[in-house]
C-alpha cells in the first residue's frame, strides 16, 4: 500500500479532531451514554470526513477506498470503542449502497445530508430473531400503490436513537430468502416508527444503540435502493466496508493499549524490579505487537482488492478474514494487557479496562466469528455442502 501527500493530509486532519474535539469529551459522553452525534458529525462533514470515497456529486471527496480506509485508522485513536463505531456506521454501513445503487434523487435527499454531516444515519438489518443470519429477517414491506408499508422491529441499532434515517432491510416479496429483501430507506420521524429502547450495552456505552418498531410505517417505493428483490445482495457489499473498517479502526487502539502497558509495567516495580523486566511479559508484548502489524497488512490487502474489485471474491475472502482476526485478537491483546495492569486494569476507569469491554462486540456484530469462518471455507472451497458426492 503506497500512501500519497492526500492520505497523510486526512490522516492529520482525522488526528487533529479527535485530540481536540473528540477525546477530550470520551468520558463525559461514556457516563451520558450517549455522544451528541449530529454536532460532532456536522464537524466531521465540514472536514470533508464523511464522503471520503462517496461521489463528488452528492458532496463526497470522490477518492479510492485507500483513502477513507485511512481515517478509518485513525479513528482508533479514539478512547472508547462507540464513537468511532458511530462514525463507522454513517460512512461504511449506511451508506455504501446508497452511494452505489441508489437513483440520484434519492442521493440527493438522504446521501448529501449524510456526507454533509446534516443528518445521521442508522443501518437496520438484525432483529430479536435474526442477527448475523439475515436471511431469516422478518420485517415486511408490502406493496401499496405507489408505497410500501412497513411492519416489524429491529434490535442492536447503532445511532438509533438519534438517526435522521435508517437503511432498512425488508422482505418486499414472498420469494426465496436471498432473493425476497430490498434496501429502503426511511425517515426515523415517519408515522408508525418507535424508538422504543435505549439499550444497556456491555460497553461501547458512548454509542446510542436502540431496539426499533415499525407499525404500519408508509413510505414512497421511491426510497428503495436500486432495484425490488436485491437488497440481500446489496446488504453483503455493505458488510465488506463494514467488515474493512471495524479492523482498520481497531490497529491504532492496541496499539494503544500496548504502549501504555509497556509504559504502566516499565514503572510499575515488583519482586526488585520493574514487571516489564520479566521476560514472560516483554516477549508477550513483542508478540502482541508483531500480531497488529500482520494484522495491519492483511487490512490493507483486503483494502487493495476492494479498490481493484468492490465486492469481489477475494475482498470477501480477505474482509472477513480480516473481521476475524480483529475479534479474536482485540480479546488477545486486552486480556493479556489488562492481566499485567493486575488490579489497577481491573478498575472501569482503566483504559484497558475500557477496551477490554468494548472490543468484545467485533467478534459478534457485522457478523459473527462463526459466519466469518463459514465464508472463508466457502471460498476455499472445503465447505462439506461443497463436496457432496465425493
Amino acid at each position: 500500500m503506497q500512501f500519497t501527500a492526500e492520505h497523510r493530509a486526512i490522516a492529520d486532519t482525522v488526528a487533529r479532531l479527535v485530540d481536540e474535539q473528540i477525546n477530550p469529551y470520551v468520558d463525559a459522553w461514556e457516563a451520558e451514554r450517549q455522544f451528541p452525534s449530529h454536532q460532532l458529525f456536522r464537524q466531521m462533514g465540514e472536514l470533508g470526513l464523511l464522503g471520503i470515497n462517496k461521489p463528488t456529486a452528492f458532496g463526497g471527496l470522490g477518492l479510492d477506498y485507500s483513502y477513507a480506509m485511512v481515517a478509518a485508522e485513525e479513528l482508533g485513536r479514539i478512547r472508547c470503542g462507540g464513537v468511532p463505531m458511530a462514525i463507522g456506521v454513517q460512512t461504511d454501513m449506511a451508506t455504501p449502497a446508497l452511494a452505489r445503487f441508489g437513483s440520484d434523487a434519492l442521493r440527493a435527499e438522504f446521501l448529501a445530508p449524510a456526507i454533509a454531516g446534516e443528518a445521521v444515519a442508522a443501518i437496520g438489518v438484525s432483529e430479536p430473531q435474526a442477527g448475523s443470519d439475515v436471511a431469516r429477517l422478518t420485517t415486511t414491506a408490502r406493496s401499496d400503490g405507489d408505497d410500501y408499508v412497513i411492519n416489524g422491529s429491529k434490535m442492536w441499532i447503532t445511532n438509533g436513537m438519534q438517526a435522521d434515517w435508517i437503511c432498512l432491510l425488508a422482505n418486499t416479496s414472498d420469494d426465496a430468502p436471498h432473493r425476497n429483501k430490498s434496501l429502503i430507506v426511511v425517515p426515523m420521524d415517519t408515522k408508525g416508527v418507535t424508538r422504543a429502547t435505549k439499550l444497556h450495552k456491555l460497553g461501547m456505552w458512548s454509542s446510542d444503540t436502540a431496539q426499533l418498531f415499525f407499525d404500519d410505517v408508509r413510505v414512497p417505493q421511491r426510497y428503495r435502493i436500486g432495484e425490488a428483490g436485491a437488497g440481500f445482495a446489496m446488504q453483503m457489499h455493505q458488510f465488506q466496508e463494514e467488515r474493512l473498517f471495524a479492523a482498520a479502526s481497531a490497529l491504532k487502539g492496541l496499539e494503544h493499549i500496548i504502549d501504555t502497558t509497556i509504559e504502566y509495567t516499565g514503572s510499575r516495580r515488583a519482586f526488585g524490579g520493574p514487571i516489564l523486566a520479566n521476560q514472560v511479559v516483554h516477549f508477550r508484548l513483542a508478540e502482541l505487537a508483531t500480531e497488529i502489524e500482520a494484522l495491519r497488512a492483511l487490512v490493507y490487502r483486503g483494502c487493495e482488492c476492494h479498490i481493484a474489485d468492490p465486492g469481489g471474491s477475494e475482498v470477501v475472502k480477505l474482509a472477513s478474514m480480516a473481521k476475524l482476526k480483529t475479534g479474536r485478537l482485540v480479546r488477545e491483546v486486552t486480556d493479556a494487557c489488562l492481566q499485567y495492569w493486575g488490579g489497577q486494569g481491573y478498575m472501569w476507569e482503566a483504559d484497558v479496562a475500557r477496551a477490554f469491554r468494548d472490543t468484545r462486540l467485533v467478534s459478534i456484530g457485522g457478523g459473527a466469528d462463526e459466519i466469518m469462518l463459514g465464508i472463508i471455507c466457502k471460498m476455499m472451497g472445503i465447505l462439506p455442502s461443497q463436496h457432496k458426492g465425493d
